[in-house]
């Protein structure tokens, strides 16, 4: 261990990119790269069959829709054209044979029509998408229209309104004939992993027929197949499985205690594939890792050798599938998976120059929490042993993932191999109401939001503490967004065993975000704390600002300038507030940034900021430049 060199800021972001999502196409394979270095511009790249890769986009084209504001399926391919969402404007591009055609017209607000996850029709000439429209510029989240429009897939037009009236919209998907049309539906206060609705609709009738989903029953993923069959993803076990509707009734396909789904946070996802031959490859999760599991035409499941630990984008390919796909040592890349398991690498990850022997590789951990009644329960995480120099038990990070809805991912990050490589243990917990466990763990977070996750999280320090893997002097915690509320909630009390904590872009204030958040998520919690402003008493008593005579551990905050999901006067309000009461904090405000730092020089300030917090509270010798730390 002594040997290791420790990962810099700048390994971090050299060449670093976010692949979106891939998509096998006539020409090739396409998929989404997200460029650090270009501010996270997202380039839509084709890679032919011959092996040649080439950009698809305008130089300064950025694929990026802002549906939801979490975006996702902002561009699509058919028969060798692509349709992509740009970012600046939100308007829908038709690109083919290099020419550039906009095809809707230009809204009343700036980016106030913004399209996604579009499908178009076999013989080419006209697709369908979601719409969100926003009337005026900062439009109040009641005033948002989410609908499923008809567009021509070949020249400007106006788009005709096919579906409005639910508060939300998602995943339109054109039969094979292009007489029916499936889409998802869920209304407030629910999200996408509580309660959706799948209709079809007979697109010469106009009549429309519920397929599943309702109360209780989380739906995502319909896919129309060549015999006129419909597949999708439920939750109705209580784990998110396959199932296949053939015109008159519902069949299971795959059922386990794993899941394939995913929380839909973003649009245009894709967890299985259906061959040619009837074959179904699919991802699933168990205990925190996926795999790629074949389902045979007669039912029989194989799951594949194939290394990857997290799996999206499984599109199907000939006689297999392509995915985004890494591994506890690799980054994510693009390949090809055959229904035997072969892997040939489309676009590799990067390479990070690292000994494999030096990374930090994941161990799944579960450990005993606390319930809100006081009884005990079992929680879960991934903890990754330091692999930098360390001379007795090392300092801890715990991570806090985003969401709440969402989980840890055991694939190699190089920002989490950072951490690790400058000595210290991670725990990355996926706290009660994180996803991967089935629905009742999920649900462990309803009305729990700032108890379940702040229990978990003081548990999993605890427990590692106590078996002498890190030292309980030098425990500390970050989180981002919803994991950024954690932090705070965590270190808001008497008892906290955190000396140093970061919060990027987290929530200090619920009642205000309550009343000052987007559409998507605008009712998001009334299932984490409950309805508002019923439920007011509540709001106030969980912030951590009502708490701030409690907190007086250090604090580095991290916010992007033009984060439209938690703005920063959330930030804002806790730094005044510890400023005012002497507390140790340091501030950075990144203009440009939005929700969550894509720029190649923001991610690297953050970082080493970040380990200089630490440096200078845990007496750690590191070579990064210093922060400024006020009441310290």
């Amino acid at each position: 261990m002594h040997g290791v060199i420790p990962v810099t800021s700048d390994l971090v972001v050299t060449a670093a990119v976010r692949l979106d999502a891939v998509v096998p196409d006539r020409d090739g394979v396409v998929w989404g790269e997200g460029r650090a270095s270009d501010g996270g511009r997202v380039q839509l790249v084709r890679r032919a069959p011959d092996g040649t890769v080439r950009d698809l986009l305008p130089e300064g084209s950025n694929a990026r829709t802002a549906v939801h504001e979490y975006g996702g399926g902002a561009w699509w391919v058919h028969d060798g054209v692509v349709f992509t969402v740009d970012w600046s404007d939100q308007r829908l591009r038709r690109v083919a044979d290099g020419a550039v055609t906009v095809l809707t017209p230009e809204p009343s607000a700036p980016r106030g029509d913004r399209y996604a996850d579009g499908d178009v029709a076999a013989d080419g000439t006209w697709m369908v998408c979601v719409r969100e429209r926003h009337p005026t510029a900062g439009a109040p989240a009641t005033e948002v229209v989410n609908e499923v429009v008809r567009l021509s897939a070949v020249a400007p037009s106006e788009p005709e309104v096919l579906v409005s009236g639910p508060d939300f919209v998602a995943a339109p998907r054109l039969s094979r004939d292009g007489g029916q049309l499936a889409w998802l539906s869920w209304d407030h206060p629910s999200m996408p992993w509580d309660d959706v609705v799948l209709t079809v609709r007979s697109l010469s009738s106009g009549a429309d027929t519920v397929i599943a989903g309702g109360p209780g029953e989380s739906v995502s993923e319909p896919a129309w197949h060549d015999d006129g069959s419909l597949t999708f993803i439920s939750d109705r076990t209580g784990w998110w499985n396959l199932y296949r509707w053939d015109g008159t009734h519902v069949e299971p396909l795959v059922e386990l205690e794993a899941e394939i789904g995913e929380p839909g946070w973003q649009l245009g996802g894709s967890r299985y594939a259906v061959l040619d031959d009837g074959s179904v490859v699919f991802a699933r999760s168990s205990d925190g890792f996926d795999a790629l599991v074949v389902r045979s035409p007669d039912g029989e499941l194989t799951e594949l050798d194939t290394g990857f630990s997290a799996v999206r984008s499984v599109r199907a390919d000939g006689d297999g599938v392509v995915c985004i796909a890494g591994s506890p040592v690799a980054e994510p890349g693009v390949h090809r998976v055959s229904v035997a398991g072969a892997v040939t690498t489309l676009r590799p990850p990067r390479d990070l120059g690292l000994d494999p022997a030096t990374i930090s590789v994941p161990e799944p951990l579960t450990f005993v929490s606390v319930a809100p009644d006081g009884g005990a329960r079992d929680a879960h995480a991934l903890y990754y042993p330091p692999s930098g120099p360390v001379s007795g038990p090392p300092p801890l990070l715990v991570v806090i993932h985003g969401g709440p809805t969402g989980a840890a991912s055991p694939v190699l990050a190089v920002g989490l191999q950072y951490w690790t490589s400058h000595g210290f243990g991670v725990v990355d917990v996926n706290y009660g109401g994180s996803t991967g466990y089935g629905r009742a763990y999920r649900e462990q977070l309803k009305g729990a939001w700032g108890l379940v996750d702040v229990a978990d999280c003081l548990a999993a320090a605890r427990a590692l503490a106590s078996s002498g893997r890190v030292d309980p002097a030098r425990l500390a915690i970050r989180g981002g967004s919803a994991g950024g509320f954690t932090v705070l909630a965590a270190l808001a009390r008497p008892d906290t065993p955190f000396a140093a904590g970061a919060d990027h872009f987290g929530v200090a204030d619920l009642e205000a975000l309550a009343r000052d958040t987007h559409k998507f998520e605008s009712r998001y919690l009334d299932g984490l704390v409950g309805p508002y402003p019923e439920a007011r008493d509540v709001y106030v008593e969980r912030s951590p600002l009502t708490h701030v005579a409690e907190f007086s551990t250090p604090l580095i905050v991290l916010q992007g300038e033009e984060d439209a999901i938690v703005p920063p006067n959330q930030s804002e309000m806790i730094v005044s507030a510890l400023r005012d009461r002497g507390v140790p904090v340091a501030y950075l405000l990144f203009p440009g940034e939005q929700h969550g730092f894509r720029a190649a020089e923001n991610i690297k300030r953050a970082l080493d900021a970040e380990l200089a917090f630490y440096a200078r509270l845990f007496d750690l010798a590191v070579d990064v430049p210093p922060v400024e730390i006020e009441n310290l």
